[in-house]
């Protein structure tokens, strides 16, 4: 099977480079300070900027009490600090906070979509379409439900420049499935996808929707309201926040007649002897002790990138990976798969040599302290649709800019001249 992807020589005529880097925010990453350190693995999990270390730091030694629980000052003032952070990443992305529902991670939260909807409204026979490009996180959780209750899995395809091909999706439409979901942007290829055009195909057909926003909440402006979704899934690990803190935006009227994903304390509203009645959204959703040091500091990742504004994160990345696309056309032997275009891309760009394998390629790039991926990540589907086993990404930051890329493409050379 020959890789879909194109060819450096495709890429030199298609970007323009004139432009310097926007953004310098490099300084406010203390884990940069190492000399050295080229971090070119945000796609897996980004680096957290001084203020975000900080808010987290001041919470736990001097505010830090359990939410919803006490009424002492201590206790009150957590809450007001927790629920703050929710409307701060519901208004950023102009999504209802009473449908803002905190996870472990995006993971967790299409899988409770996957349980807590899909379990009670999937059946023998159905359909529930995803697509080739997605990461395993929203195939696994389809597949499980597909399984348990009798249904199919079916994948809209991916052409030859990375992009869906939206007339396999109305085919697919046509057999009026009960689900659709896909990512808004591909952790491999960098696709961004047109997916308020999908949600309105798929409302149409009577789907419901779900939209993996992992990669694209830290990379491109988000409006959750416009797309239309009935779920946007992402995590506030990727856009300079902790682990342990996913966010799900629910349709509120769905979220409201969905049964819980989990049971425990703060969900309920009573507990009997032999049955229980639960608590308002969003709180039904969100059983145990909630994560509330987590949620401090993603509250505090999204005041810092408000303060820095999605349109300049996007136009200082667009700078980034068009100046890559331009400089890897120097490696003999590269592949490059996705979209030519770079408005058309996320941070994202995933590639392969013909004489090297991605681990190889990963392991030496190190030696020069540069942070790439290399593998399948996370998105096998995808790795058997290009043709390959595994793909070396490097994926961007606000902090990164164009010597990172230089020492990026100074690494490749060392690929190269080890086994060219």
């Amino acid at each position: 099977m020959e890789p879909r992807g194109f060819t450096h020589s495709d890429v030199s005529a298609l970007v323009d480079t004139s432009s310097g880097a926007i953004l310098d925010v490099r300084h406010e990453f203390p884990v940069l300070e190492q000399e050295g350190l080229v971090y070119l693995d945000s796609g897996a999990t980004a680096q957290k900027p001084a203020a975000v270390i900080e808010a987290m730091d001041a919470f736990m030694r001097h505010e830090n009490a359990s939410v919803h629980r006490g009424v002492y000052p201590l206790a009150v003032e957590s809450t007001e600090r927790f629920e703050t952070a929710r409307a701060r990443a519901a208004g950023w992305l102009r999504a209802p906070a009473r449908g803002t529902i905190f996870t472990k991670n995006a993971t967790e939260a299409i899988n409770l979509v996957a349980y807590a909807w899909g379990l009670d409204n999937v059946g023998a026979g159905d359909t529930i379409v995803v697509t080739e490009m997605e990461h395993h996180s929203n195939v696994v959780s389809w597949q499980i439900l597909a399984q348990r209750v009798g249904a199919r899995v079916e994948y809209v395809r991916v052409d030859g420049d990375g992009r869906l091909d939206l007339e396999t999706l109305d085919a697919l439409l046509a057999r009026e499935p009960k689900l659709v979901a896909v990512a808004h942007v591909s952790n491999v290829l960098g696709t961004i996808n047109p997916v308020a055009d999908i949600v309105a195909r798929a409302k149409a057909a009577g789907a419901v929707t779900v939209i993996d926003g992992a990669q694209a909440v830290p990379q491109i402006p988000v409006d959750v309201g416009a797309i239309d979704a009935d779920f946007y899934a992402w995590t506030a690990h990727k856009v300079y926040g902790p682990t342990g803190l996913g966010i799900l935006h629910g349709r509120p009227a769905l979220l409201e007649r969905m049964s819980p994903f989990i049971g425990g304390g703060h969900m309920i509203s009573l507990v009997s002897d032999q049955e229980s009645t639960w608590a308002e959204i969003p709180a039904k959703f969100e059983a145990g002790t909630s994560p509330i040091i987590e949620a401090v500091g993603m509250g505090a990742a999204v005041e810092w990138l408000q303060g820095i504004g999605m349109d300049r994160v996007r136009a200082h990345e667009l700078d980034l990976v068009a100046y890559t696309l331009d400089r890897l056309s120097e490696i003999p032997g590269l592949t490059l798969h996705g979209p030519r275009e770079p408005e058309a891309r996320g941070a994202v760009v995933s590639f392969a040599l013909d004489y090297a394998h991605p681990h190889d390629v990963a392991e030496i790039v190190a030696r020069r302290g540069v942070c790439v991926r290399a593998g399948h990540h996370c998105a096998q589907p995808l790795m058997r649709c290009l043709g390959v086993g595994a793909t070396t990404r490097a994926s961007f930051a606000v902090h990164n800019d164009r010597a990172d890329v230089d020492e990026l493409v100074a690494a490749l050379h060392d690929v190269h001249e080890v086994f060219g």
